[in-house]
């Protein structure tokens, strides 16, 4: 299963989920109790949260399949350059030296997104997925297309 579709199945799930929790949060309401009432508003505002949340999954996910369609098309797609175990895990030294190089590529040029993206990848590559996701967020803010 591709990871597209991996997110449209959780997706679908989750709205799903979000209108039964909603359907619920109604009856609750209905029933006129105080407690009823209380547990049939948070019925409401718990699966606007979830929603929220996947839009900006969402956004997030189109703007950096933008910025790498962008990136391929101009041929500036990084390079799997990374040695590999025998197992195929990403060697930890190799991934450091790619990391390093992109992260002097970004102090070099810090308002090229460019790379800021090669840099998400680096960041990903060596397993820090945080700092992936800021570096990806702030190459789609310098990107003015995405």
């Amino acid at each position: 299963m591709t990871s597209r579709t991996g997110f449209l199945v959780l997706s679908a799930a989750l709205v799903v989920v979000a209108l039964l929790c909603v359907l619920e949060g109604v009856q609750l309401i209905a029933t006129g109790e105080p407690l009823g009432i209380g547990l049939g508003l948070c019925a409401f505002v718990i699966p606007a949260l979830g929603l929220w949340f996947l839009r900006q999954v969402f956004r997030f996910g189109r703007a950096s399949e933008r910025l790498a369609r962008t990136l391929e098309a101009e041929g500036g797609l990084p390079v799997d350059e990374l040695r590999r175990t025998e197992g195929g895990r990403i060697d930890r030294a190799s991934a450091d030296e790619v990391f390093a190089r992109r992260q002097a590529e970004a102090e070099a040029t810090p308002h090229d997104w460019r790379v800021w993206f090669r840099l998400a990848v680096a960041y990903a590559d060596a397993g820090d997925t945080p700092r992936a996701r800021k570096a990806m967020q702030h190459a789609i803010k310098l990107n003015p297309v995405a």
